[in-house]
């Protein structure tokens, strides 16, 4: 896996948090994946599925919830139980931390961490700006520079505390 200097930077510093986390947490999963509703059936599940294509164990609400289960809970247990969080940031990610929505909830717990990189797909780290300025703050990868499957490559190989990176 190959990276660009402004890319590694982003990456380096979870891809050690992951390391460490797999070291002190073997069971946890590698990544847990925070998005808008709107984006479940569309981007997200491309998304998770690219990730876990590459190897990633991830944390994904259109798979991890059950009939029946509270939703807030489910995913206060799949926070709890994942290495890394990743903020698919869309559109329609935007319109829901605007409406402070369960995705707002979620990037809470993720900012709380070290452990968490923003994905821009179909909008810009300006755009994000706007709405959240302590995510924007954070160095994330774009689908403007790189294909959805380029950047699960990078992310999938990084938080799983690949050799490769």
């Amino acid at each position: 896996m190959s990276y660009t200097t402004a890319e590694w930077r982003t990456i380096e510093p979870v891809a050690h948090q992951a390391e460490e986390q797999a070291r002190v947490h073997p069971e946890r999963r590698d990544l847990f994946l925070c998005h808008a509703w709107d984006d479940r059936m569309g981007a997200a599940k491309e998304f998770c599925d690219l990730l876990m294509s590459f190897g990633a164990t991830v944390w994904f609400s259109e798979k991890d919830v059950g009939l029946g289960k509270s939703l807030l809970r489910e995913i206060d247990k799949g926070l709890a139980v994942s290495r890394v969080g990743i903020v698919l940031v869309t559109p329609a990610l935007l319109k829901s931390l605007a409406a402070e929505g369960i995705a707002d909830k979620e990037l809470s717990a993720l900012l709380a961490t070290d452990r968490v990189i923003p994905v821009a797909h179909g909008t810009t780290f300006d755009a994000l700006r706007d709405v959240s300025p302590l995510l924007a703050a954070r160095s994330g990868l774009s689908t403007w520079d790189s294909s959805m499957r380029d950047v699960a490559t990078k992310v999938a190989a990084a938080a799983a505390a690949s050799d490769d990176a």
